[in-house]
């Protein structure tokens, strides 16, 4: 967890003055009884508001100081959880995935809106304790964004838009923010053409 603590704090100073503001605004609305902070019930009545999911192990993982309550510093960290597409949990254990954990590479690369992503933790990867697709493979959430820039450029130049599109899907399971996708787009596009695009992944991509 504190690796997101630190994720996020430098995700807030990096913000414009605007989506500061945002973020500010977000929490307040969270905080129905305007006592400066909330408590588990202002936080299981906001995130139901959007049909989020709510786990109140998340809550107490975010509680750094313990106290049952969240100030802005400990919010801002479920605003960055939120925002940036890191809410996800474990499909075996339902936990929160706060750190490295594995994704299934089909699901992952799959341009179906209807098959969701399939991420499970460490523990329940490495003891097998879930149920999934025989013979799908599953890389690490760090690895699976390496391979994503190597599968793009691998596929041939008149797909490479199409891979692209699923990629900016499937990113949201690794934590990556709308403006780092655009970045992306840029890259991809400057190497089309220029020799690149032989690297290929130990992912399968279906």
């Amino acid at each position: 967890m504190e690796e997101i603590r630190r994720a996020a704090g430098a995700y807030y100073e990096n913000l414009p003055d605007e989506e500061k503001r945002n973020a500010r605004f977000s929490f307040n609305e969270m905080d129905k009884n305007k006592d400066g902070k909330i408590n588990l019930d202002e936080y299981v009545e906001y995130l139901k508001k959007d049909n989020n999911t709510v786990l109140p192990s998340l809550f107490t993982a975010l509680d750094k100081d313990g106290n049952g309550t969240l100030d802005f510093d400990e919010a801002i960290v479920l605003y960055y959880i939120m925002q940036s597409g890191r809410a996800i949990i474990c499909q075996s254990c339902k936990t929160f995935l706060a750190g490295a954990y594995f994704t299934c590479s089909q699901c992952f690369f799959n341009d179906d809106d209807s098959v969701s992503t399939f991420d499970v933790c460490c523990d329940c990867y490495g003891g097998k304790k879930f149920r999934h697709n025989d013979g799908h493979i599953f890389c690490d959430n760090y690895t699976l964004l390496c391979r994503s820039r190597s599968a793009t450029q691998a596929a041939p130049i008149q797909k490479r838009t199409k891979v692209l599109n699923i990629l900016k899907k499937g990113l949201q399971v690794a934590g990556i923010t709308s403006s780092d996708l655009e970045g992306i787009s840029t890259d991809i596009g400057d190497g089309i053409g220029d020799g690149e695009g032989s690297s290929k992944s130990n992912c399968s991509i279906m």
